[in-house]
C-alpha cells in the first residue's frame, strides 16, 4: 500500500507541474519545503485517489498556495 501512495504523491506532483508549467524538481522542492506531500497528499490519498485527476490536481495546487501563504512563503 505504502508503494501505491508514494507512485500517488508523485503523479500529483508531476500534475501539479504540468498545470503551473514548472518542472517537477521545482514542484517537488516547493511541495517537500510546507510538508505537503507527507502533511496532505499521503494521509488524503483514500480520498483524493477517487477523485478526477484535474480535480486533485486543483486541490493540491490549492493547499500548496494556501500552505506557502501560511509560511510566509512567496512562489
Amino acid at each position: 500500500m505504502e508503494e501505491l501512495r508514494n507512485i500517488f504523491a508523485s503523479s500529483c506532483v508531476e500534475a501539479a507541474a504540468r498545470k503551473l508549467g514548472c518542472s517537477t524538481s521545482e514542484m517537488y522542492r516547493r511541495m517537500k519545503r510546507v510538508g505537503l506531500i507527507h502533511g496532505f497528499i499521503i494521509p488524503g490519498y483514500e480520498a483524493l485517489h477517487s477523485q478526477s485527476r484535474e480535480h486533485v490536481t486543483e486541490d493540491v495546487i490549492g493547499a500548496l498556495g494556501i500552505w506557502e501563504k501560511k509560511m510566509g512563503i512567496v512562489a
